[in-house]
């Protein structure tokens, strides 16, 4: 059976009014319970920085990995946008890649078809890249009215609004390595 002075001291308030701890913020208001609790980020192998995907402001991430699997994504400090601050969508953005209802294959439903499929990523990213190839092939030009241009009209690119600098260089790069001259952001239309 417990006796009084062990069921008082599980108590917090009697705790913080009878302890060294008056204003009730260190031993008073520990449980066992939250000795034993163990932070998700203090059990990471590593840390990775990144940015939010939800929005065009682009605030910094922690995301922290452990045993290869993300654990836990906080705000970042460093970051000069954000400075630690996540709003809920970036708060919640762990479940986005973590979701036991994420969706991992691609619909696709084939020309004259009537039905959706499920294709692997890999497949999908294999026909995609199979149709840019076809498309600039179809639209290649080498000379416009005796000027050689050496481009594809059949190719376009329009940036969205949640890409930052990096990534509209690296697509500027790739579509122009292509031969594509019709290359567009949103942030400038």
């Amino acid at each position: 059976m417990l006796d009084v002075k062990t069921w008082l001291d599980s108590w917090p308030v009697y705790r913080q009014l009878t302890g060294s701890d008056p204003m009730g913020r260190g031993k008073a208001a520990r449980s066992k319970g939250t000795e034993s609790t163990v932070s998700r980020t203090a059990t990471a192998d590593r840390v990775v920085k990144s940015v939010c995907p939800y929005c065009a402001v682009g605030c910094g991430q922690k995301v922290y990995v452990q045993d290869e699997k993300i654990t836990q994504i906080e705000g970042d400090p460093d970051s000069p946008i954000s400075r630690g601050r996540l709003c809920p969508k970036g708060s919640a953005s762990k479940q986005l890649v973590t979701s036991p209802t994420r969706v991992t294959t691609v619909k696709y439903r084939r020309p004259y078809g009537t039905e959706w499929e499920d294709l692997d990523l890999d497949t999908a990213m294999e026909m995609i890249a199979d149709r840019v190839l076809d498309a600039r092939h179809k639209g290649w030009q080498e000379t416009d009215g005796g000027k050689r241009v050496n481009r594809t009209m059949g190719i376009a690119s329009l940036g969205g609004a949640t890409l930052d600098n990096e990534e509209n260089y690296l697509m500027k790069k790739l579509y122009s390595a292509m031969g594509a001259v019709q290359i567009e952001n949103q942030a400038r239309i």
